[in-house]
């Protein structure tokens, strides 16, 4: 049987209320490239058959929010307990429209055996509902052994397209690490929360997807944009639903003004 653990042992008005979501009450700073001290990240989900295989982030007391392509891998068998709270899946809902070969709608939402009890070590995230010129968030991403943390730039998804291609990239994605290369999500880090601060409260724009290699240079990695899942998530959970809040910044978006041979400027 599948398991899936909490890896810590632990609005602005938001559009769907959840009162308790993206509280993160042992972090008060912005950190990057390091191990990232128990509690800091109280919705990251370590996912685990014999091992840890993905990450998955906490969005109600009984539903976790993870990528879809991390499944057709899952093989059945006693997990390694690496963390402080353990429930088995019940429920696996990967997106319909879900291709496997393009990597388009890799989102899939995950029933927990049991509720948890949220503690300052146990906190659902909250969702992104719009994203307006983002321009800095930061990853908190799941590993074998110590939790890992970073800071990355949104990259637009025009200059995301100079490098993958223009038909690569979709509205359902959005990509974010150095141009220069050097930082990055990587295997295993699948399924795991790409989230930004605003005031008090930590949200979550992007699930993990793919990307070509590991923190190579003009190659940045690839997310599933949450805000583009909203009606499908809540029309899975019914009851207890995920908050979600819209986020804004009064940022200048940059990519407008990018252009490539694969991307034509803006007229």
């Amino acid at each position: 049987m599948n398991h899936i653990k909490t890896t810590d042992s632990t609005k602005t008005k938001p559009v769907l209320f959840f009162p308790v979501c993206g509280r993160a009450n042992l972090n008060n700073r912005i950190v990057g490239g390091q191990d990232a001290p128990a509690g800091f990240w109280p919705w990251q989900v370590s996912l685990q058959g014999s091992r840890h295989f993905c990450g998955g982030s906490l969005i109600n007391n009984q539903w976790v929010l993870t990528a879809a392509h991390c499944f057709p891998r899952i093989r059945s068998s006693e997990p390694h307990r690496i963390a402080q709270v353990s429930r088995t899946i019940t429920t696996l809902i990967v997106h319909p429209n879900f291709n496997s070969a393009t990597q388009n709608n890799d989102i899939a939402l995950l029933q927990l055996s049991s509720p948890v009890t949220f503690t300052n070590y146990i906190t659902p995230v909250c969702l992104c509902c719009q994203l307006i010129n983002l321009l800095l968030l930061l990853v908190s991403l799941p590993a074998p052994q110590t939790l890992q943390e970073v800071q990355i730039p949104i990259v637009g998804n025009r200059r995301c397209k100079c490098s993958y291609g223009a038909s690569l990239i979709t509205d359902n994605m959005m990509c974010a690490g150095l141009l220069a290369g050097g930082k990055d999500s990587c295997q295993g880090d699948s399924g795991g929360p790409l989230v930004i601060k605003q005031n008090i409260r930590w949200i979550q724009a992007g699930i993990v997807s793919f990307g070509k290699g590991c923190a190579l240079p003009n190659f940045p990695g690839i997310y599933t944009r949450v805000s583009q899942y909203q009606t499908w998530i809540n029309t899975q959970i019914t009851t207890n639903k995920p908050g979600f809040i819209a986020f804004t910044s009064t940022g200048t978006d940059s990519d407008l003004s990018v252009s490539c041979t694969r991307v034509l400027p803006i007229a």
